[in-house]
């Protein structure tokens, strides 16, 4: 097992080496750096798992430091201790405000450290197995879309123009990544779904369309003992339900569809439209948005939605 990778930085060489020989008796990989420059191109280059940060340092400062980690979304869950000797309590709020995990003031105690240090790589280390579970869900339905010639890149595309129709309406960037992840996973339950109904070139049987309308279920089965996936459900179960009720699996009516789960079903219905599938070709992008204007009332899709990525898609074809 790799050792965890500890990066000290402070622009003082005397307290890097204190900091180094204090930690010289524990299974920690040390990486050193003397300014928040250098500190910056080490944590893009090595991505250690835990940061021992200066405040008061030339160049780039520990608090641009900080900042830059934990504003971008590859280190965000790198935890930052800060050790400093300003013991002001702005100095600290501010430090905390830019995302700092923990706090010390030199000079400090060398069991309070290394206590904390253990603590935050435990924790850095369940966030790394939940990240690795997520990312092999994510890598089963690129395989199983891979399988399919006429899905492939299905789920990047949905996840791509969800976003950019949530961006559209205005939605928290919070709830965005949750419908970003849950886009990227919503078709996973296929893998449930037999070959021969999957990729059959014709109409489906009434026997096979309610076989191949199991797989909402079966995703949810399988993102749900991943807690972290919890807000993302609503997306792999509710993307085919419609605001009449007569979707599927659980014929939820419009009040009781999540908004992430309605616009996945808008741009979801969209790509299948303007793709080959096994039982009809592609149609050209003008005639789905003719459907999408014929349809709009239908009780398929939410008619506020549909609007908005009707006037997303026209903005961007006047664009091209």
């Amino acid at each position: 097992m790799a050792k965890p990778r500890v990066l000290i930085v402070d622009d003082n060489p005397v307290n890097v080496e204190l900091l180094k020989a204090q930690l010289k008796p524990y299974p920690y990989a040390i990486e050193t750096a003397f300014d928040g420059e250098e500190a910056l191109k080490k944590i893009h280059d090595t991505m250690p798992d835990l940061v021992l940060l200066d405040l008061m340092m030339p160049k780039v400062s520990g608090y641009e430091v900080c900042r830059a980690i934990k504003q971008n979304k590859e280190t965000q869950f790198i935890p930052v201790i800060v050790i400093t000797a300003l013991s002001e309590l702005d100095d600290k709020l501010k430090a905390i405000e830019l995302g700092a995990d923990d706090f010390l003031v030199k000079p400090f105690n060398k069991l309070e450290l290394t206590t904390r240090i253990k603590s935050l790589l435990n924790l850095k280390a369940l966030h790394d197995d939940v990240d690795r579970s997520e990312n092999i869900l994510f890598s089963l339905v690129k395989a199983l879309e891979a399988k399919d010639v006429y899905t492939r890149g299905h789920s990047e595309r949905v996840a791509l123009m969800g976003v950019q129709l949530a961006r559209h309406l205005g939605v928290e960037e919070k709830e965005i990544e949750v419908l970003r992840k849950g886009a990227l996973l919503h078709d996973i339950g296929k893998i449930g779904v037999k070959e021969e109904v999957l990729l059959k070139p014709g109409r489906l049987t009434e026997e096979e369309m309610k076989h191949i309308q199991i797989h909402p279920s079966v995703g949810f089965d399988i993102c749900k003992p991943l807690k972290s996936l919890a807000p993302c459900l609503c997306c792999v179960r509710s993307h085919h339900e419609r605001i009449d009720g007569e979707g599927y699996p659980d014929h939820l009516t419009d009040k009781d569809i999540p908004l992430i789960a309605k616009i996945i079903a808008v741009v979801d219905g969209y790509d299948a439209m303007v793709t080959d599938r096994p039982y009809r070709k592609k149609m050209p992008k003008e005639d789905a948005i003719k459907i999408f204007e014929k349809e709009k009332k239908s009780g398929q899709w939410d008619l506020t939605l549909v609007e908005a990525f009707l006037m997303m898609i026209r903005s961007k074809n006047e664009k091209k």
